[in-house]
């Protein structure tokens, strides 16, 4: 939490970071490499839109076959999307709050209007989860910027050790959490009585989660929208917290490496470019070799259930992260020279991110609910890949369009309105 501190954000008497770009170099930088997250997250949660959401990490899921194609198209989409565009997203929210901080402070106000903006975010998370898609991140990304708040005042070297060591205990934590679960469910009946139930308990898990996709296929599929609101209202009502707690290892130290990886420059063109690019690309092409077996080991083993959650949330973490930074880093150095076609519209996906993720959820619903498109359930993997990308040129369309007449994106005009607790003009 911001205290007495120089214009970014650092208290007195701690190591201020290097130099930083302009603002709005900072913020075009930050927008370019947002818009490219917000398009990134859809490729992963396209299979939850159009499939029941067991299927996102599961291909047993699936209402529609899965064959060997798909199997191996579940593989690419593990080594290069699952996680590494949530991460990125993530990383890029902890240097938002930071932004946002140093700017209300040279406005006069204090860390009381960031808690006020986390809770609006909160609330509107948890609206998107009941009424639209349980997929939600918002409010997992409110509650952990909440408690991140008290550690923004740290030196920002401190701040990066602590983001490494928070993440690198998550990763022994879910590895061996999930390493176990899987060990247990899919190897051969236990002996004994304790481990024997166990496995019995895990299986249960499982059989009700698929039978509640098939409820959640069938009240989507039939346009049953009230229904589909009730479901989520009395079967899935704790599920924003228990995601909270699912991602809080991920979510809170990657948040904090990307307010630190923000104060100390990344983003505004203080590091030296070719040592910035070869360290990117080493561990961009370090975590991806480290993630193809762990693909590979999953698909050889069947992809079952436990064995892909094991994949997916525990052996692949330490691989991601990486990867994750090493792209912040190439995309901040690409972001100067993002002035064409595409660089524009990508800047300014970026500028409307928190209208596009909620505004996909939107279009999904219309795609897919019964009431609407109706082909929840009836795409094959790689026919909900040629959505994605019909959806991104409507989010590459729509926010150049909508910046050139009105100041915000309407969503981010809406939350900063809550926020303030006044009108902001819209209209240019």
């Amino acid at each position: 939490m911001t205290t007495a501190s120089d214009s970014n954000g650092v208290p007195p008497g701690t190591a201020k970071p290097a130099p930083l770009g302009s603002a709005s170099e900072r913020i075009a930088s930050l927008d370019f490499i947002r818009g490219i997250a917000v398009l990134g997250i859809l490729v992963p949660n396209i299979i939850a839109f159009g499939q029941p959401m067991t299927a996102y990490m599961y291909p047993g899921a699936f209402t529609t076959p899965h064959g060997a194609m798909e199997d191996w198209m579940w593989v690419a989409q593990f080594v290069l999307f699952d996680g590494k565009m949530r991460g990125l997203f993530t990383l890029l929210f902890g240097a938002g709050v930071i932004l946002f901080l140093e700017r209300a402070e040279k406005r006069g106000a204090g860390p009381g209007l960031q808690m006020r903006r986390l809770l609006w975010l909160g609330l509107i998370g948890l609206l998107h989860h009941f009424l639209l898609w349980r997929g939600d991140i918002l409010f997992t990304y409110a509650v952990a910027a909440l408690l991140l708040l008290p550690f923004l005042a740290l030196n920002p070297m401190r701040q990066l050790i602590l983001g490494f060591l928070g993440y690198c205990a998550g990763t022994l934590a879910y590895g061996a959490m999930f390493g176990w679960m899987a060990r247990v469910a899919d190897g051969e009946v236990a002996t004994a009585s304790a481990m024997s139930q166990l496995q019995t308990e895990f299986l249960a898990s499982k059989a009700g989660d698929l039978a509640d996709g098939k409820l959640e296929t069938q009240l989507i599929a039939s346009g049953d929208y009230s229904g589909f609101v009730m479901h989520n209202l009395a079967t899935h009502s704790l599920d924003p917290l228990i995601i909270v707690l699912f991602f809080a290892f991920e979510t809170i130290p990657l948040m904090l490496i990307g307010a630190a990886l923000y104060r100390l420059g990344l983003f505004g063109g203080a590091w030296p470019a070719a040592r910035v690019r070869r360290w990117a690309w080493a561990g961009i092409l370090g975590g991806t070799a480290l993630t193809i077996p762990i693909a590979v080991a999953a698909l050889d083993d069947g992809l079952t259930y436990y064995g892909t959650l094991a994949a997916f949330s525990g052996w692949s973490m330490l691989p991601r992260l990486p990867v994750i930074i090493g792209l912040a880093a190439l995309l901040a150095l690409w972001a100067p020279r993002a002035n064409g076609w595409l660089g524009r519209r990508l800047t300014a996906a970026g500028r409307t991110a928190f209208s596009n993720y909620l505004g996909t959820s939107m279009l999904m619903v219309l795609v897919f609910h019964g009431w609407a498109g109706g082909l929840f359930g009836e795409l094959t993997r790689g026919e909900l890949y040629l959505v994605v990308l019909a959806a991104w040129a409507a989010m590459l369309a729509w926010p150049a369009w909508w910046l050139a007449r009105f100041r915000y994106g309407p969503l981010e005009w809406l939350w900063r309105c809550l926020t303030y607790g006044r009108r902001f003009p819209l209209r240019r």
